[in-house]
């Protein structure tokens, strides 16, 4: 009778199934991405992300595979010159002759004082431990096992599952998640300082110190003094969704979802806040001189409920920073500043020009505007604008403002997706 009753307790048991359409990861062994890294020939640039610049060098991340490498010795005739394959690589800063790369889960550095012969040096493990590409945005995520390797891809796939009535079914993750990843001559003569970098950056190099966001959420803080024994030194939970940071001396500027967080990074091991600028929820790239900074604001896919302006704050009093004025803006990305000369990358109404000499009139001193193409992010620098955008690199002469000339693009090949 026990034996029966247990039986019958047995087949009593049900299940429900689910069966749904998800993203399934595709994974790559955690020893063969990690021995990925190579340098190629110059190959065309068909998806590009940050760009970064240093010692004559236009550095141009291709979203999720690697950087292109431009010798920008002639800005009226770039060539490129190399590709460094790195896989799942949005981000980079250059120290000397050190290459800081995220790499998916990993942050690596690499050594290029030979432009043409790079070398990985050392890397930092799972630093951004929920990096992952994206999949089809129609569709969950499902299947993750992240000790199978590094999810590299995703392939949609129905998938069925099994859960006990009343249990509560997590069969599938949510965005939220899961950080989602919307040379001719060998030897270059590399400076000591720390490169430029554009205005859409998460990583800033601080003297001896690398500063990541590691997670929206979270600032870390790495040692680089020795890159081949770079470590982790501090690890700050922020309350904000950060997403650009921006070094002026010893402050720094993070621009979030919801606004600028300005730190004191005087110790650098210990950022400490010291203000902040609130503004509506909209994505939020910073930059900043002693006395006032600009934020755009705009509106899209991941940046809901916002509106589309630059903003000027006044920040000469560190600890009080307060709004001067907002201007009305088509859909503002990167932007940046040098003298009285305000850039901005306004999305698919293109590159404007401003004198930004009085702060309460800015609109209206409109030096040059370059439409009908789309800017993402700008580095000006010793009267050459370097700009990338979504069909193109573009370079402008900038020395003489009243007279502002376009003089070289490198066209962006169309990948086909």
């Amino acid at each position: 009778m026990v034996l029966a009753a247990s039986l019958s307790g047995c087949m009593d048991k049900t299940v429900e199934r689910v069966t749904y359409k998800a993203n399934v990861p595709v994974y790559m062994p955690f020893t063969e991405f990690r021995n990925s890294f190579s340098k190629g020939e110059a190959t065309e640039i068909t998806n590009p992300g940050k760009i970064y610049f240093k010692d004559n060098y236009l550095f141009v991340n291709e979203v999720g595979k690697g950087i292109h490498v431009i010798d920008n010795s002639d800005p009226a005739n770039p060539e490129k010159v190399a590709f460094y394959e790195i896989m799942g690589n949005v981000d980079m800063a250059i120290k000397g002759n050190i290459l800081f790369a995220d790499s998916f889960i990993d942050l690596v550095a690499i050594d290029i004082s030979d432009i043409n012969n790079p070398v990985e040096i050392s890397r930092i493990e799972n630093i951004f431990p929920e990096v992952v590409p994206e999949g089809d945005k129609w569709y969950p995520y499902a299947m993750v096992d992240k000790s199978e390797g590094v999810i590299i891809d995703w392939k949609v796939e129905t998938v069925t599952e099994e859960y006990e009535p009343g249990s509560t079914w997590g069969g599938w993750l949510y965005r939220g998640e899961m950080l989602l990843m919307s040379a001719n001559d060998a030897g270059a003569n590399w400076s000591a300082g720390a490169g430029v970098a554009g205005s859409m950056a998460r990583f800033m190099l601080n003297d001896k110190y690398l500063h990541v966001i590691a997670h929206p959420w979270m600032l870390k803080t790495v040692d680089v003094e020795d890159a081949e024994k770079m470590n982790i030194v501090d690890s700050l939970d922020v309350s904000r969704n950060m997403e650009t940071l921006f070094m002026l001396g010893e402050k720094m500027f993070v621009g979030t979802t919801t606004g600028m967080l300005i730190y004191d990074v005087t110790n650098a091991t210990k950022p400490k806040q010291i203000s902040h600028y609130d503004h509506i929820t909209a994505c939020d790239p910073v930059v900043a001189d002693g006395e006032y900074a600009y934020v755009t604001l705009r509106t899209g896919n991941r940046c809901a409920n916002g509106q589309n302006l630059l903003e000027v704050i006044d920040i000469s009093s560190i600890t009080a920073p307060f709004l001067v004025k907002s201007y009305p803006m088509y859909n503002p990305h990167g932007l940046g500043i040098d003298g009285n000369l305000l850039f901005i990358c306004d999305g698919s109404a293109g590159l404007k020009i401003y004198d930004r000499s009085d702060p309460l009139d800015i609109i209206n001193n409109k030096l040059a505007h370059y439409p009908d193409f789309f800017a993402f992010d700008v580095i000006p620098m010793n009267g050459v604008l370097m700009l990338i955008g979504e069909d193109g690199i573009y370079q402008y002469d900038y020395s003489d403002p009243s007279n502002i000339v376009q003089i070289s693009q490198i066209t962006i090949t169309d990948d086909g997706k």
